[in-house]
């Protein structure tokens, strides 16, 4: 009999032009995800979002799978940075139960904090004002009105501003700013009552030890899929980041 388990991915950043990202996506999905009590996908399933309207083939082909699976295996979306305007539209058709930015579930008896994880990383002052901005539902419907060659245009100007972010960062040795504010983990499990924490984003796995009011906690981080899988699988007593090079990257 299989053992209980769930299983957790972030940063997979699909796009047309990463077809062994998807490759292992769709591999995952059909030999990993079959066999979980649950997915749970916490940002950045997708490079950009620009809307549910997007005729790109890609996303038919993802949801397709998605929602095959979802048949026998519940999946759960957090938004991320780079498909925040993901509807409900395109979680219906993918089989996705959508979620709150920030969620705390029970996990085989302990509560665990999920986000993507964006909301920690509070010392880059500059997307935090952004981030302020797109979170405005009014901002997101009026998006979303515009032409889709307008969202399209916005998108690649978008990517070309956090790609230069990220080489201005790593220039100036400031590349801490992009990870989370060491500060804001334990307040937001304090205030969240957990003392387990899973989040993406950064795309630097690891598990890190907190000090939670002085009780000891576990910060759980996914990493990106641009040369690797990469997921959290949790069970009643083991919790494991497992990781797979991609075979045509």
């Amino acid at each position: 009999m299989p053992t209980a388990h769930t299983l957790f991915i972030a940063d997979l950043h699909l796009a047309a032009d990463r077809p062994d990202i998807t490759a292992a996506f769709l591999q995952f999905l059909s030999e990993k995800a079959i066999a979980a009590d649950a997915l749970y996908i916490l940002g950045d399933l997708f490079e950009v979002w620009i809307g549910d309207d997007n005729p790109e083939p890609l996303l038919d082909t993802v949801a397709t799978a998605l929602a095959a699976l979802s048949k026998t295996v519940p999946i759960y979306f957090i938004h991320g940075n780079r498909d925040f305007v993901l509807r409900q539209q395109y979680a219906h058709r993918a089989g996705m139960q959508l979620l709150p930015q920030q969620q705390v579930i029970d996990l085989y008896g302990t509560p665990t904090l999920i986000m993507h994880g964006d909301s920690l990383c509070t010392m880059d002052i500059a997307y935090q004002r952004f981030r302020k901005w797109w979170n405005q539902p009014w901002w997101q419907w009026m998006l979303l009105k515009t032409p889709l060659t307008f969202r399209q245009g916005i998108a690649a100007k978008a990517r070309r501003k956090s790609a230069a972010n990220k080489a201005r960062y790593a220039a100036q040795q400031q590349v801490q700013i992009m990870d989370v504010t060491p500060e804001e983990v334990p307040r937001v499990m304090a205030n969240a009552g957990v003392l387990k924490l899973i989040h993406g984003h950064t795309h630097r796995p690891a598990v890190h030890q907190v000090d939670v009011n002085g009780k000891p906690g576990e910060r759980y981080v996914l990493g990106d899929w641009y040369s690797q899988s990469s997921y959290l699988t949790v069970s009643p007593d083991n919790w494991q980041l497992v990781f797979t090079p991609l075979t045509d990257h």
